[in-house]
C-alpha cells in the first residue's frame, strides 16, 4: 500500500520553489508503483527547500553505499588532499576498500560516525544514527546505517549547499560505467547508488541524486526491493522509476544554492 506524507524542516540558506502539484505527483506515483514488481519508495525535495514528498511503500531501510557521500566529505573536510585518491573510487566506483580508508582518517570507529553524523546534521538530517560497529560480516559498518528516504533527501537537497561538498558532486557526476543507472541516465544528474542482500539474500538497492529541473535542482532519493531478489531486478526498477521521473521533470519543485 502507497505512503505519502509531507514533513517540513527549516530551511537553509538557499530558496526553493513550493511544491506544485504535489497531490498529482503523488497519486501517478501510487498508480505506476502498481506496475512494478517489487516494494519501492522515492522521495522528493527542492534543492534548499523545506518540503519533503514522501511515496511508496518503501520508507527506511539500510544505507549500503549512499552513506559514502557524506563520508567522503567528512574526510576531505578532516584530511584535505590525502582523502582525494580514496574519494575518487569510493564514490565513483563505489569501491569498499576506499570508503574504509576514509573512514580510517576519521579517527576511531566512534568518532568517524560522529564526523560523518555532524556532515548529516549539517544537511538537516538530525535524526540519522551512523553505525560505528561492524553488525553484519563482510559488510562496514558506516554501510549498515539505516537512512530513511525522508531523511536522505533532506540531506540531499542541502548537499549542493554545504562547504566541501563540490569535489564529491563532482565525483557523482562523473560515475563509471558500471554505475551508469537510475538517476545517473539523466544528463547533468549527480548520484550515488547503494545495494546489498539481507540476512536471506535479497537485495535493496538505493539511490540518491540531485537532477536539474525547469525550476532549478530536485533532491531525489530512490529505493527498491525487487520481488526476485536479484540485484539486477533491483536495478531494472530503478532504471523504471528514473523513465517516469524524466517524464514529469516539469512537476519537480526545484530549489537552488546561493
Amino acid at each position: 500500500m502507497a505512503v505519502t506524507t509531507t514533513s517540513q524542516v527549516g530551511a537553509a540558506t538557499p530558496t526553493a520553489s513550493a511544491v506544485p502539484a504535489a497531490s498529482d505527483l503523488a497519486t501517478e506515483f501510487a498508480a505506476f508503483e502498481q506496475t512494478l514488481p517489487g516494494k519501492v519508495g522515492m522521495a522528493v525535495v527542492p534543492v534548499g527547500g523545506s518540503s519533503v514528498q514522501v511515496m511508496g511503500g518503501w520508507t527506511t531501510g539500510v544505507a549500503w553505499s549512499t552513506i559514502k557521500v557524506p563520508l567522503a566529505i567528512s574526510a576531505i573536510r578532516e584530511s584535505g588532499a590525502a582523502a582525494v585518491p580514496f574519494a575518487g573510487p569510493a564514490i565513483s566506483r563505489s569501491d569498499n576498500a576506499a570508503a574504509e580508508q576514509l573512514w580510517s582518517l576519521l579517527g576511531t570507529p566512534a568518532q568517524a560516525a560522529d564526523a560523518v553524523q555532524s556532515v548529516l546534521a549539517e544537511g538537516t538530517d538530525t535524526s540519522t544514527l551512523v553505525q560505528d560497529r561492524r553488525v553484519r560480516a563482510g559488510f562496514t559498518a558506516f554501510g549498515q546505517t539505516n537512512w530513511s528516504l525522508e531523511d536522505q533527501a533532506r540531506f540531499a537537497a542541502h548537499l549542493p549547499c554545504l562547504p566541501n561538498s563540490t569535489k564529491v558532486l563532482d565525483l557523482m557526476s562523473n560515475l563509471e560505467a558500471d554505475q551508469q543507472w537510475g538517476l545517473a541516465r539523466i544528463d547533468g544528474t549527480e548520484s550515488k547508488a547503494g545495494w546489498g542482500p539481507d540476512e536471506a539474500g535479497a537485495y535493496l538497492v538505493r539511490q540518491l541524486g540531485i537532477v536539474t529541473t525547469p525550476a532549478g535542482q530536485t533532491a531525489i532519493t530512490l529505493a527498491a526491493e525487487p520481488t526476485s531478489g536479484t540485484f539486477d531486478a533491483g536495478i531494472a526498477v530503478l532504471n523504471q522509476m528514473t523513465a517516469w521521473i524524466q517524464a514529469r521533470v516539469a512537476k519537480l519543485p526545484g530549489g537552488r544554492c546561493h
